[in-house]
């Protein structure tokens, strides 16, 4: 059977799969990355667990993996085949397409960023099948997005397309990890509810879900910190939406599990803040941690069907 091999490399876990041209999921694995062992060790655990898929891959199917993806965090140089910068990975400039193809006997490899590949999965098979245009935007311990076009996802001219946690919608408000004051990260990502919530309940242990599960009990201090990030975030996917005018909105990550407890009053907002602009469809993420995985699968699969025959 035809199929390729897929890699998903998050902080702390890395999802592995063989994936068939339809998308289905042949064979499903994960493993700890293991960073504290240092970013050669992570990178060589990566090239172990994709050449073990290959085997397993030859072995069950009896065909060697056609194409491997793979998805990682940081910046990407997904056109060179390089991981260049993961600060939670410790790695600079890793030819990681080069590596992979060289250990897996040949096979072409695709290299993306995590969060935009995940964004091409649920653009193309999950929430946001259908749509022409998206944006998705996962709330996690931080805040990024992927841009959907047709469905691709557009990296940008340098790589830095979707960053839509740097936007500043608090001038002057919360120092962010990447030099600017009041980014959408430093306030409406689930570690920021986590942070604002652990203060205003006095339980240093309190996160996001915590906040989100005093709010469905009717507790005021929580429903204030909930409202302020929701008017965060608000903001933020306005700019969005008018620079981008996507037809459909997907809200995913840790925060996007509060449900309607988040969707009610952020579809509220948006739509109290909006003027000329149409409303998109704002929906949750359908494919969950699969997400990143199965875009691999599709990054892999793209990269066989652009191939030009020798």
């Amino acid at each position: 059977m035809k199929h390729v091999i897929a890699l998903d490399v998050g902080g702390t876990g890395m999802k592995a799969a063989l994936v068939a041209a339809d998308g289905t999921l042949l064979h499903e694995a994960r493993r700890a990355t293991g960073r504290e062992r240092g970013a050669e060790a992570v990178v060589e655990t990566i090239q172990d667990f994709a050449a073990e898929l290959l085997d397993l891959g030859r072995e069950r199917f009896g065909a060697t993996a056609s194409a491997a993806g793979v998805a990682v965090p940081g910046i990407v140089d997904a056109e060179n085949g390089i991981a260049v910068y993961a600060a939670n990975l410790g790695w600079r400039d890793v030819p990681m397409r080069e590596l992979l193809g060289r250990r897996l006997g040949g096979i072409p490899v695709a290299l993306g960023h995590d969060v935009r590949t995940g964004g091409l999965a649920e653009g193309r098979i999950g929430a946001g099948r259908g749509a022409d245009r998206f944006l998705f935007v996962p709330l996690g311990t931080g805040i990024a997005g992927a841009i959907g076009i047709a469905g691709r996802i557009e990296a940008g001219a340098h790589g830095y397309a979707g960053e839509i946690g740097h936007i500043v919608v608090r001038p002057g408000g919360p120092a962010c990890g990447c030099g600017q004051r009041g980014c959408l990260e430093t306030l409406a990502s689930a570690s920021a509810v986590s942070r604002a919530w652990a203060a205003a309940s006095g339980d240093p242990e309190a996160d996001a879900a915590d906040c989100a599960k005093a709010v469905e009990s009717g507790d005021e201090r929580a429903r204030e910190v909930w409202l302020a990030a929701i008017g965060a975030l608000a903001d933020g996917l306005v700019t969005a939406i008018t620079l981008l005018d996507p037809r459909t909105l997907i809200i995913g990550g840790g925060l996007a599990e509060a449900g309607e407890t988040l969707f009610t009053p952020l579809r509220t907002a948006v739509e109290e803040r909006v003027t000329f602009q149409r409303l998109p469809h704002i929906v949750p993420a359908a494919l969950g941690d699969t997400a990143g995985c199965l875009g691999a699968g599709l990054l892999a699969w793209d990269l066989l069907a652009t191939e030009v025959p020798a």
